[in-house]
């Protein structure tokens, strides 16, 4: 068998850790399991999904990208239902479908996953034929996302302050979501999560019980209730317990339709945009295939959270004594 090719996406600007020597430091490793790779850098929006279709146009086994989710989902955007296999090696500020694949949070750590060479079959999901990957929302979850995108610095404390800054002031919507049955639910919603994999990103768990290969999305509606109760979902989002509140409700579909009054906010995976009052949401069973670890310990409400909070602090310290 001769020598398999690796892509390798660089977003020199994502997140906070320096990438210097990233690319040798994966040549080097992948040339011991048999891949010769060629890297290149991206330098604006977009650039991730051409070189991604470049590798599919020219043969490629395999596309590695190091960057955010927004770089992440531009490549996975392209090689779904291909045989080209998508390597995460995360270097953002929300990391989401990495940390549900329990990656290292570590660009040169998750090489060693890549290097394992297990691939799993995963889904995808698409809002009005819109892939996404993690998350799909409207509601509260997307006016913060839009108010976190025009901040002029990134990471959790930025995206806590615009969480504070619009919730007192919010008021829920009229929503109805015509599920697989159809059957048709009628709500007064503070969020509607549609979700592929199990949280939003920084270990905030919106659907702890989501599985990217179930073929099917999992459902989170946050009804609408005081200010006091919904404030306390936020310790439930952290620890994974969010699924017990009364105010939740979940249900796990293959397709959804969502309606509301007008057009306006919503997010996918975190990316705020305008988008029309009638929503079709769908998984697209086992149609992205991802380097992932072989083993993945199931989610457990608090333990799980606390592991992946000591994970990574262990990791900052790490680049802090590189520098």
């Amino acid at each position: 068998m001769g020598e398999k090719r690796l892509l390798l996406i660089i977003n020199p600007i994502s997140g906070a850790y320096d990438k210097r020597g990233l690319d040798k430091f994966v040549s080097q490793r992948m040339a011991k399991v048999g891949y010769n790779v060629e890297t290149v850098y991206t330098k604006g929006c977009g650039d991730a999904s051409l070189y991604a279709r470049r590798a599919i146009d020219e043969g490629f086994d395999a596309v590695a990208v190091a960057g955010g989710d927004g770089t992440i989902n531009e490549a996975a955007k392209v090689l779904c239902d291909s045989n080209v296999a998508l390597a995460i090696l995360p270097a953002g500020s929300g990391n989401g479908l990495a940390r549900h694949l329990r990656l290292p949070i570590d660009a040169a750590m998750a090489v060693d996953v890549m290097a394992q060479e297990n691939i799993v079959e995963c889904d995808y999901c698409s809002v009005n034929g819109t892939p996404f990957f993690c998350t799909f929302g409207i509601g509260f979850d997307a006016v913060v996302s839009d108010s976190f995108a025009h901040q002029s610095r990134r990471g959790r404390f930025m995206y806590v302050k615009s969480v504070v800054d619009h919730f007192r002031n919010y008021t829920p919507e009229e929503y109805e979501i015509e599920i697989d049955c159809g059957n048709v639910i009628k709500c007064k919603a503070f969020i509607i999560a549609c979700c592929n994999a199990s949280q939003y990103g920084n270990n905030a768990y919106i659907a702890p019980a989501a599985d990217i290969t179930d073929g099917l999305l999992d459902i989170t509606i946050v009804h609408a209730g005081s200010p006091l109760n919904t404030a306390m979902l936020g310790v439930d989002l952290f620890t994974g317990y969010i699924n017990r509140s009364t105010m939740i409700q979940t249900f796990k579909v293959s397709k959804a339709v969502l309606r509301r009054k007008s057009e306006g906010l919503a997010h996918i995976d975190g990316e705020p945009m305008s988008m029309p009052a009638e929503l079709t949401v769908e998984c697209h069973p086992q149609s992205l295939r991802i380097f992932a670890p072989a083993h993945i310990a199931p989610f457990k409400p608090i333990l799980t959270p606390v592991s992946d909070f000591f994970s990574d602090v262990k990791i900052a310290l790490k680049h802090l004594f590189k520098r």
